[in-house]
């Protein structure tokens, strides 16, 4: 198993990725998501990764004017602030301009981690607190997963409107047989997944362009805990699936989010995607209690 987070590795690392690579096209197979979705954002904190806190990514839903919905697996032990931006475009090539926490010496690690919003504020990021659902077993147990968490903002988004959650028991009206013919649309900032010009042509995740976009996946199983779906860009039901950075990132059926990205089965993002559900008891009333309820 894989977690879908994005450690932001250094622009020299990065750099040397991008340059045999083709252009990108999608998530693993997906759009670029332009204003279809400005609901959802890009996370940005710094949290544990062998032994100090380091940068990551994630993405996330505007669900109130002032939370924003995510994996719990993106805000649990996070270090100081989390910033979002609800901006689509990031950046197209390296460097990608993200802001630092004032003690970052250059290579995206933190002892404070952010303190509140960045000056200059290039991407127009709100800063807030994380929450993460006090049941999330961390991996350890399928049947009582809650890969939730939450950013409580400093100070309301204006000029979007917050997506609409699902009610409770909402996707076990799509289980099977109904499940395999139903297409979920995901979004996120995660990688996107390419074969290389030269070279062994194996397909490897990228770092940029750091954009915005959406696929969409057929359902293949359901539990009480997770929606797993197809997430190969072959597939001729669907676009394809989410990758590392998408961790977090919604999945719409109907209008409606009924999930959170939460983790993958292989390093090349092309197999099984597993999501959190969001439309169970255990979830909804945790979030009730920030605010957040069906609509």
């Amino acid at each position: 198993m894989r977690l879908l987070r994005r450690l932001l590795i250094p622009v020299v690392a990065i750099t040397a990725l991008l340059v045999p690579m083709v252009p990108a096209s999608a998530i693993t197979g997906g759009t670029p998501d332009g204003a279809a979705h400005p609901d959802v954002g890009m996370l940005l904190f710094y949290a544990p990764e062998g032994g100090v806190n380091v940068r990551f990514r994630c993405s996330g839903t505007l669900v109130t004017a002032t939370v924003v919905l995510t994996a719990g697996h993106c805000t649990d032990a996070t270090a100081g602030k989390t910033l979002v931006t609800f901006q689509s475009v990031i950046a197209e090539q390296p460097p990608s301009g993200l802001p630092r926490a004032a003690d970052d010496p250059g290579d995206g690690t933190s002892v404070t981690g952010f303190q509140g919003q960045p000056s200059p504020n290039t991407f127009g990021m709100y800063s807030g607190t994380a929450y993460t659902h006090p049941a999330f077993s961390h991996f350890t147990d399928l049947a009582n997963w809650n890969d939730v968490g939450i950013i409580v903002l400093d100070q309301p988004v204006v000029g979007i409107t917050p997506a609409r959650i699902a009610g409770a028991g909402y996707l076990d009206a799509f289980a099977q047989p109904a499940l395999n013919k139903t297409l979920f649309t995901f979004v996120g900032y995660g990688t996107n997944v390419d074969k290389p010009v030269a070279g062994p042509q194996k397909p490897t995740p990228q770092s940029f362009p750091l954009i915005r976009r959406n696929t969409d996946s057929q359902g293949q199983k359901l539990t009480p805990q997770i929606l797993q779906v197809n997430g190969n860009p072959n597939n001729v039901q669907g676009g394809g699936g989410t990758c590392f950075g998408d961790s977090g990132g919604p999945s719409f059926l109907n209008g409606l989010q009924v999930t959170v990205t939460s983790f993958g089965r292989t390093a090349n993002c092309r197999y099984i995607d597993g999501h959190q559900r969001i439309d169970i008891p255990v979830v909804l009333n945790w979030l009730a209690g920030f605010g957040v309820t069906p609509k």
